[in-house]
């Protein structure tokens, strides 16, 4: 009779699930011969758990189905848990299998003990300890249905060795996950007449609302009302460029946001949270929007594109054709490669359809105002650096058909440069644009912002990447990524565009 794991991986299959991140350790090997026994789940190593986080991150923003991730125990899981916040703020179905001590070994508090389950909740709606392995499968099962519960969640299964590596009777069996809600006909009339009512108004979108139904909803409803089009700062998934809406997305200092709310009397927010600064700044509020202007149009569970549709119709806005901006040439006008420049340049060479994993941080904000070709973006969406390149692995793994960009800030992206292994290794077709200002420019901006206009050499040595700077193309060229560096703009449309050309991984270090 096969083990306990194969049973769960035979559930897994069965259930759908495509694909296994994982650094495992002694406590998950059945777990790792199980995927030998089963032939539908990929196994993809990462070498370091915020990797194979932040891949299954990506994998579960562009697929909506979970990927698997394998852990070594509390401290290998802790490693990961970076990303899992990230991937907890994007919704995004992400499965954890961490392994632990036998049942019988617990109790002698081995070096690598520790407590899992309090490690995991933070950062997932759904913890649980395998105790038996006759009911593992059904474990998982259950674990499975958590992730895909709207509106996408992290459950985190912990399967002691012995309880993986002990006999099983056959795979489990395979519950449906609860679909998303409606929106009550009453709400949706009555955020109708409060558009109707207040001359100055605004649609927040976020989540599944800015995908292309959401996003053609809201602008018929901002043309029959006059509301003004707002994405969420951090968006999970927004579908952009070609002839899709132009939507501004929200400013991420909280001064900048106040001022493009300021004076609306309605903000309607369709499946993003209520906006509130990222950081609470002195003497200033955490609410962005105008006292009582928000009205709730969908919660996360609920389905918001149904809800945008219904409240157009209910406004009898018509529907429109859009056509797509012309973009402006490739070919740059100017020498000088600074973030504006890079921007146009990328935007206009991005290929249509293309995924775009941005992490560029301050260098990135020029590209959310150039005209580019349809494609889709997925942004930090909890703020924990060292999501770009795990995200763009998952990405290139998810859609293999679709290029990938991965728009990265080189400070960020140390805290998970290993994934370049995993696209050398899968030969993933990501082009990275790596922004080189040898800097945490945001914590310079915001010194300045604390008041510290002349940050002493202490406080300078903490925001720079100099001394020694990071060469990038070794970096790459190490873990078995082509690279190569330029330093102005010709150079740098030249090596995009022949990157883009070619099938596989590439990075463009970009000095700027």
């Amino acid at each position: 009779m096969p083990s306990a794991a194969v049973r769960l991986m035979q559930t897994a299959e069965a259930s759908g699930v495509e694909i296994c991140f994982a650094n495992p350790g002694t406590t998950e090997m059945p777990l790792v011969a199980a995927l030998d026994e089963v032939a539908g789940i990929r196994a993809v190593l990462g070498l370091f758990e915020g990797v194979c986080t932040g891949c299954a991150d990506g994998w579960g923003r562009m697929r909506r189905r979970p990927a698997l991730t394998l852990l070594h125990l509390g401290p290998g899981f802790a490693n990961g848990i970076a990303n899992l916040h990230n991937a907890r703020r994007a919704r995004s179905p992400v499965l954890n299998l961490v392994g632990d001590h036998t049942r019988k070994h617990l109790g002698f508090d081995a070096p690598l003990t520790s407590d899992i389950e309090s490690l995991a909740r933070p950062v997932s709606a759904w913890v649980a300890t395998a105790t038996s392995p006759t009911r593992l499968a059904s474990d998982f099962s259950e674990a499975l249905v958590a992730c895909l519960s709207p509106p996408g969640q992290v459950a985190t299964l912990i399967v002691p060795a012995d309880v993986q590596w002990e006999q099983a009777s056959g795979p489990a069996d395979l519950p449906q996950a609860p679909s998303r809600t409606r929106v009550p006909t009453e709400r949706i009339r009555s955020i109708a007449e409060r558009l109707r009512s207040s001359p100055a108004s605004g649609l927040l979108l976020g989540g599944r609302a800015l995908g292309e139904t959401g996003q053609r909803a809201a602008d018929r409803i901002a043309r029959a009302t006059g509301a003004k089009l707002f994405a969420e700062t951090f968006p999970a998934r927004w579908e952009r460029g070609g002839n899709l809406p132009q939507i501004e997305r929200l400013a991420y200092f909280p001064e900048q946001a106040r001022a493009t709310f300021a004076g609306l009397e309605a903000l309607v927010v369709a499946d993003a949270p209520d906006p509130v600064a990222f950081f609470g700044y002195r003497d200033q509020e955490s609410d962005l929007a105008p006292e009582g202007a928000i009205a709730r149009l969908s919660a996360p569970e609920e389905n918001a594109e149904d809800a945008l549709e219904a409240l157009a119709d209910e406004l009898g806005a018509p529907t429109r054709a859009l056509s797509a901006p012309a973009p402006a040439p490739a070919n740059p006008q100017e020498n000088t490669l600074n973030p504006a420049s890079m921007a146009h340049v990328l935007a206009s060479r991005l290929p249509e359809d293309a995924i775009v994993v941005d992490e560029a941080a301050t260098s990135g904000l020029p590209f959310y105002s150039a005209p580019a070709p349809r494609h889709t973006l997925l942004s930090l969406t909890g703020g924990a650096i060292g999501q770009g390149l795990p995200c763009a692995a998952g990405a290139a793994l998810a859609c293999p058909e679709r290029p990938v960009v991965a728009f990265q800030a080189d400070g960020s992206a140390q805290y998970t440069v290993q994934a370049l292994f995993t696209l050398a290794r899968e030969n993933l077709n990501v082009v990275v644009v790596l922004c080189a200002n040898r800097a945490y420019r945001i914590l310079r901006v915001e010194l300045a912002r604390a008041g510290i206009t002349k940050p002493g050499p202490r406080a300078l040595s903490l925001t720079s990447l100099e001394d020694p700077e990071i060469d990038w193309v070794a970096l790459a060229r190490g873990y078995g990524v082509p690279a190569d560096r330029v330093e102005d703009l010709p150079a740098f449309d030249r090596v995009l565009h022949r990157a883009l050309a070619e099938p596989g991984p590439f990075l463009v270090e970009a000095i700027l």
